[in-house]
């Protein structure tokens, strides 16, 4: 196996998600933001190409919108920002929806994307699938990302509800999913980030549900 040639994305670690309606809720933000700061150590140190990605809704809207303290990157990621990080402003989900990113990442012959920020449940799910159509292999860091709890008309999930079925989903198909130990490690050998695939996650699926309920109470004789 060739060794990647990764870059990382930085996705909306933006001021919205630290307060209010959007707040980041798992992993809390109080334990993503040290681990994506920790990536960016790890890709500084490695020389790693970086781009840091900021969503609008346009001026004037009720999130997201320029100017505002909530549109600003956070403080922890602004520092140690430098000349050579790539500045993305995107009005889509996906990263690479109506942005020059892909093309940066050719030019700097990237073939591999580690997406690290928020949220699990929008912004990392759209750009990770639409990689696959690109030709970027997706590396996503578990504890470097997060979600919200959400409710509609379908249901209810509470955010480690959505963040942990999410990553499981992407690391069946569109991802490898990892801690940021994990990649840090895969960094330093030179080496993919491990993931799986749809079969083996349907088969281990299988064999879990079984399992499970073998162990269930039985139901009740008529």
């Amino acid at each position: 196996m060739s060794t990647p040639r990764r870059a990382l994305v930085i996705v909306d670690v933006q001021q919205q998600y630290f307060s209010g309606l959007l707040e980041i809720q798992y992993p809390p933000h109080e334990q993503s933001l040290p681990r994506i700061v920790a990536s960016i150590d790890t890709a500084t140190e490695a020389g790693l190409p970086i781009a840091v990605i900021q969503h609008t809704a346009g001026r004037g809207a009720p999130v997201f919108s320029p100017g505002t303290p909530e549109f600003d990157v956070h403080p922890d990621i602004e520092s140690r920002r430098t000349d050579a990080w790539k500045s993305v402003v995107k009005r889509y989900g996906s990263v690479y929806a109506h942005t020059d990113l892909a093309d940066w990442l050719r030019e700097n012959d990237v073939d591999t994307v580690t997406l690290v920020g928020y949220m699990t449940n929008n912004c990392i799910l759209g750009s990770a699938v639409e990689a696959e159509s690109l030709g970027f292999t997706t590396e996503v860091l578990s504890d470097a990302t997060g979600a919200v709890n959400l409710a509609n008309d379908a249901g209810f999930a509470d955010a480690k509800t959505v963040h942990t079925t999410l990553l499981t989903l992407l690391n069946s198909n569109w991802a490898s999913v990892g801690t940021t130990a994990a990649w840090t490690a895969a960094v330093d050998a030179q080496q993919a980030l491990k993931g799986s695939d749809l079969g083996s996650s349907a088969a281990t699926g299988a064999a879990h549900h079984a399992a499970s309920a073998s162990t269930a109470d039985p139901l009740p004789a008529a």
